[in-house]
């Protein structure tokens, strides 16, 4: 038979009576000590705290520069469905002989004859003395251009790494044959759409107005230009006697570029028995307040990086993108993005991008000492913070980007735009509106938060592209 249980007046009879007052008991006449909320996607949005904002009143921040040449230096765009990669037509006019060309059936044709080439990481594309016989646009993976140098005749020397959307050979289109002046070589597997200049031809052939376009566009003579792109300005200079001198303008562009300002905003609503009743010891519209506001912070820094109108990641110059060399970035490929620019003054990158090239130091023998930087202690590169952003996004193939800056309007680098001083505002740039009160008795807030970002000089962003992320020593073997 079972063992019946003792009952709850016997158990209090066993136990000894208490001689002080119990813990449960006393704290029904205490305070308990609370926290504000907390909020995990608070980030250290350092982008915000290093950018320097320039006021802007009129609500448009108009960048004016010297007047800079277009050469068709674009990348390409293909259209992918599923392993099929096709050529976008009106994105061969990015080819700089065939730049504003307008006939699009001719490049349609001319889309249609291209021929897609898998290769492996090794393969030689084109050799340098070799004729110059098609024209090749790389659709995914990473080419090696390589040369020689001032003291080698051997085509060893690197010259750069194409990546996905750039091409060669352009210079076939012309009517004399030409010969490979660097040597191309497949850094990983390579998805590549080939263009064979006899196919070229046959569609030449059946247009006249494409080769009249080209030949025009290859006898063009180049207006001077500066290594920048930019219009020359003429100066006489080492001259004894009395020469006659150059006369010369800097001229402008005819259309600079305008950044209006971009909003985030939000509606913040509270029940006005909550505002009146429970305010301590925290005020409740504060505390709401705040939160909403951080996260406007976290919209704000991500599309100052992401925005495609304005983003940093998005409106770095062509020329100012690289891609890693060998997979992860290496010390190599971080001395050859810094020395694109004059005074670099942070690099910003997800964390797992810092320990990517934190991974790739340690194995090169490589000690990278920190640096202090605003009273913190920061990872850096010569000298120059690493700073972690984490809306800097990581694709899916575990790559992602590091950002070079320069920054302030002195030194024509990268700005941050608002404007102070708004109506009901509540910190600089951003404003809380008291909306009215509902029939419900809800209260209602708009949040709204003014911001853009802008690049003076394009030589002040640059973007270390391709980093992979995801190699480990265990994942793969070295030479």
């Amino acid at each position: 038979m079972a063992k019946s249980l003792p009952a709850a007046d016997e158990v209090a009879q066993t136990q000894a009576p208490r001689s002080s007052l119990s813990p449960d008991a006393a704290r029904n006449l205490a305070h308990t000590t609370k926290s504000v909320p907390q909020m995990q996607a608070i980030s250290s949005r350092w982008l915000l705290r290093i950018l320097p904002w320039v006021q802007v009143s009129g609500g448009t921040y108009r960048v004016n520069r010297r007047l800079t040449y277009t050469i068709g230096d674009g990348r390409m765009d293909f259209e992918t469905q599923g392993t099929d990669i096709r050529v976008i037509p009106q994105e061969l006019r990015e080819i700089t002989a065939l730049r504003d060309f307008d006939d699009d059936e001719v490049l349609t044709a001319l889309a249609t004859q291209f021929e897609r080439r898998e290769v492996e990481p090794g393969t030689v594309i084109a050799q340098t003395g070799a004729e110059a016989d098609r024209v090749v646009l790389i659709a995914h993976g990473k080419v090696d251009k390589l040369g020689a140098d001032e003291y080698s005749t051997a085509a060893d020397a690197s010259h750069g790494t194409l990546t996905g959307g750039d091409y060669f050979g352009d210079q076939c289109l012309g009517g004399k044959k030409g010969r490979w002046e660097f040597t191309y070589r497949a850094i990983t597997p390579c998805t590549l759409m080939v263009l064979p200049r006899k196919a070229f031809k046959q569609v030449a052939s059946r247009a006249p107005q494409l080769g009249e376009h080209i030949a025009d566009a290859l006898s063009r003579p180049q207006p001077l230009m500066n290594r920048r792109g930019e219009a020359e300005i003429e100066v006489a200079s080492g001259h004894d006697d009395e020469p006659a001198l150059p006369g010369t303008f800097a001229d402008y562009e005819l259309a600079p570029r305008e950044y209006p300002l971009s909003v985030a905003q939000t509606v913040l609503r509270m029940h006005t028995r909550v505002a009146d009743l429970y305010n301590e010891p925290m005020d409740q519209t504060d505390q709401q307040l705040r939160l909403t506001i951080e996260a406007l912070r976290e919209r704000q820094e991500h599309e100052l990086v992401n925005n495609r109108d304005f983003g940093l990641l998005h409106n770095a110059d062509l020329k100012q993108r690289i891609s890693t060399r060998t997979g992860p970035p290496t010390p190599d490929d971080m001395d050859e993005l810094l020395s694109m620019r004059r005074k670099t003054k942070f690099f910003l990158a997800h964390r797992r991008t810092i320990a990517a090239f934190a991974r790739e130091c340690t194995r090169a023998g490589i000690y990278a000492p920190g640096t202090e930087f605003n009273g913190h202690h920061v990872f850096a590169w010569r000298g120059v913070p690493f700073l972690p952003c984490n809306k800097i996004p990581i694709s899916d193939r575990l790559t992602s980007s590091v950002i070079a800056l320069r920054t302030g309007e002195e030194d024509e680098g990268v700005i941050g735009l608002h404007q102070t001083g708004i109506p009901d505002e509540y910190e600089p740039s951003l404003s809380v509106r008291f909306m009215g009160i509902d029939e419900k008795a809800v209260i209602s807030y708009l949040v709204s938060a003014y911001y853009s970002v802008a690049v003076l000089l394009p030589s002040a962003l640059g973007i270390l592209e391709n980093a992979e992320i995801g190699q480990y020593d265990d994942s793969r073997s070295r030479a």
